[in-house]
């Protein structure tokens, strides 16, 4: 199955057009045609069976078919806050993989030791998008702007608050020992040279929980993925 996305299509619509990108993947590289079907999501959780009616290179049309609601198997959400790191090309992998395991959202932070302080959100959204296609979810985690480490420490925050950070801390626990099953998680991952002692300070003020992720020292985008998987993993 090969999944398709675009964010206008909705229960109400009853015939679509692909714009010339998506038109000539479909009919060039795919060679679909009239009377073939493709599969796509809106992004927000609906599944919609169409049937190509114009399939031509610059502007293929269709008709929907079947639209159905596909319900999220996880039961929790869980928001990852992390540093980019100065390899951009961690970051993305960071991004592809936790969108295959499944996430909800994540906020790219800026923090005092960041080495990164640019990112091209257009990009970085592709990157997601593709790898919600590729995984065949339907529901596509939302991406926010770079965000400054204060202004998102001293935003409306709800749900069990973590935070992961090298410093000793004999308050560290793991997430098995924290984790509430069936929550909204907020967990927030430094840059290559950790939150300062200053942002660790704050978060905790915050009402964040310092966590540990394990007896070694994890590059960012690994603790942002270990942290995804072992969510999923006390869920299953």
């Amino acid at each position: 199955m090969q999944l398709f996305y675009n964010p206008e299509i909705s229960e109400e619509v009853k015939e679509l057009t692909f714009n010339k990108e998506e038109s000539r993947h479909i009919v060039r590289v795919l060679r679909k045609k009239e009377g073939d079907t493709l599969h796509i999501t809106n992004g927000k959780g609906f599944l919609f069976n169409v049937e190509i009616v114009f399939a031509n290179d610059k502007k293929c049309t269709a008709k929907i078919l079947e639209s159905k609601e596909i319900k999220n198997n996880r039961d929790y959400y869980l928001h990852i806050v992390i540093a980019p790191t100065k390899n951009i090309d961690r970051f993305e992998w960071f991004l592809e993989k936790a969108t295959e395991i499944g996430i909800d959202e994540i906020t790219p932070l800026l923090c005092k030791n960041s080495e990164r302080k640019i990112i091209k959100h257009e990009r970085l959204g592709k990157i997601v998008l593709s790898a919600m296609k590729q995984s065949l979810q339907y529901k596509l985690p939302k991406l926010n702007e770079l965000t400054n480490f204060n202004d998102f420490i001293n935003s409306d925050l709800e749900g069990q608050l973590f935070v992961a950070h090298c410093e000793d801390d004999n308050n560290k626990n793991g997430l098995k020992q924290l984790v509430k099953p069936n929550s909204k998680y907020t967990v927030l991952i430094g840059p290559e040279g950790d939150f300062t002692t200053e942002e660790i300070q704050k978060s905790k003020v915050a009402g964040f929980s310092p966590i540990s992720l394990g007896n070694t020292r994890l590059r960012t985008e690994t603790a942002g993925v270990t942290t995804v998987q072992n969510i999923s993993f006390l869920h299953q």
